[in-house]
């Protein structure tokens, strides 16, 4: 089968910062759920967003929901329906952000400086129409500008928005509060995006996978998004899109450490040194659809029109293998449905992906990639590649030893791996 670039990325909205009012030392600084899980957690949020002010910044904080409260929303909504209409849902799980920002508003009213929370809407998020996906088209930053330049802490409540068009709350799917923080960012003209996780930076592996995996002290967008699209949790896919586009500098930390974390920049930044090879990322399950006797045009115009994000696609002749989401599972299938032409999907696969910038310059990647797999007897039913990613979809049995195998054949526990290659 003849490989395509595996994820076509589509364009983000031009956010531009009004500039009569940009500032330096801006910093919009991004809390994620478990960085919120409890009061007491909320606390430290607050102290952080309070020594940031007193440093002499002007300071936004974006943050989620608390804990697992999205997920106990979404019980919530199956226990009532078992399928719960897409506007009222976006109602529903809106609201742990929203409880998360008041509150971290109180505890930095505690600490003695002034803070005002906003909702998305609020905070001038306008997005699309498409409820539990939707995709920021502007941002009206004029009550964020207000507010700071009052002096305020502003609080923005991440994942949601408000549609232009019908003027209601929506959601931006998971990971939606990485977006938020981004786009604020940029039209702020911030110095810099900071999201603070669990933990401390992007990893050349899932620690918990690979004990030696060692935190990257920074990659580049293209290879941020890659990692991101190929399964690295730690930040959102339209997040980076969204900073790239935009050049907004991004700093992926730890809420519990004052550690430096993993930055996410340009490729021609100082900071950055060029690696072959930057990580191995994994996707445990993904689901694969083979079609027949269609074009492509016609198959992925239906695939869009249900909001399903398609990863790799690898076409011969009139059969065309796709991948997605399990959580696009059921829209896929309605889909291809519709079509009535024929199809086949494989839930027992799981993705494995090799990526770096430095195999745009480095023969041989692809080889010893290909025979470590084969000395650990793992054969790859899909690949798909990019010029700076090698993807390979697998057993679901096999993920953990091929991510093993490859992060130990390129040696990416070691510091020099990151170093510049001549």
């Amino acid at each position: 089968m003849a490989a395509v670039p595996e994820t076509v990325y589509q364009p983000v909205p031009e956010v531009a910062p009004d500039d009569a009012r940009a500032h330096a030392g801006t910093v919009v600084m991004k809390f994620g759920g478990t960085s919120v899980a409890g009061t007491e957690r909320l606390r430290g949020v607050a102290r952080r967003l309070v020594e940031a002010r007193e440093q002499g910044s002007r300071v936004v904080g974006v943050l989620s929901a608390m804990g697992d409260t999205t997920d106990e929303l979404l019980d919530l909504a199956r226990a009532i329906s078992d399928r719960p209409q897409p506007r009222e849902l976006d109602m529903l799980i809106s609201v742990g952000e929203r409880i998360s920002c008041a509150l971290a508003a109180m505890a930095i009213h505690d600490l003695g400086q002034e803070a005002i929370s906003l909702t998305g809407s609020q905070a001038g998020i306008v997005t699309d129409t498409v409820h539990t996906k939707a995709k920021i088209v502007e941002v009206r930053a004029k009550r964020i500008h207000d507010a700071l330049d009052a002096g305020r802490i502003v609080l923005v409540a991440g994942f949601q928005g408000v549609s232009s068009e019908s003027l209601d709350v929506t959601t931006l799917g998971r990971g939606g509060s990485d977006t938020t923080a981004v786009a604020v960012a940029a039209a702020l003209a911030a110095d810099a995006c900071e999201i603070y996780t669990d933990v401390e930076g992007v990893y050349t592996a899932d620690p918990r996978i690979v004990p030696n995996a060692r935190k990257l002290h920074a990659v580049s967008y293209d290879e941020m998004l890659e990692m991101s699209a190929s399964g690295a949790k730690v930040l959102q896919l339209r997040s980076v899109e969204f900073a790239r586009n935009h050049k907004v500098r991004l700093h992926v930390r730890s809420t519990f450490s004052d550690a430096d974390g993993t930055w996410v920049l340009q490729e021609d930044d100082r900071m950055l040194e060029k690696a072959i090879i930057s990580g191995v990322v994994h996707t445990r399950e993904e689901m694969v659809f083979r079609v027949d006797e269609i074009d492509a045009a016609s198959l992925f115009a239906a695939l869009a029109s249900a909001a399903v994000n398609v990863d790799t696609i690898v076409q011969t002749g009139r059969e065309i293998v796709f991948s997605a989401p399990t959580e696009d599972r059921a829209d896929v299938e309605r889909a291809l449905e519709a079509l009535g032409v024929p199809w086949s999907a494989r839930d027992d696969l799981g993705k494995v992906s090799l990526i770096g910038a430095g195999m745009k310059s480095h023969p041989g990647i692809a080889a010893k990639t290909f025979a470590t797999l084969r000395e650990n007897g793992i054969e790859p039913a899909v690949v798909s590649t990019s010029p700076i990613k090698i993807a390979c979809h697998v057993a679901v049995e096999d993920v953990e030893r091929a991510v093993q195998a490859l992060h130990a054949a390129f040696e990416l526990d070691r510091p020099e791996a990151e170093r510049a290659h001549a």
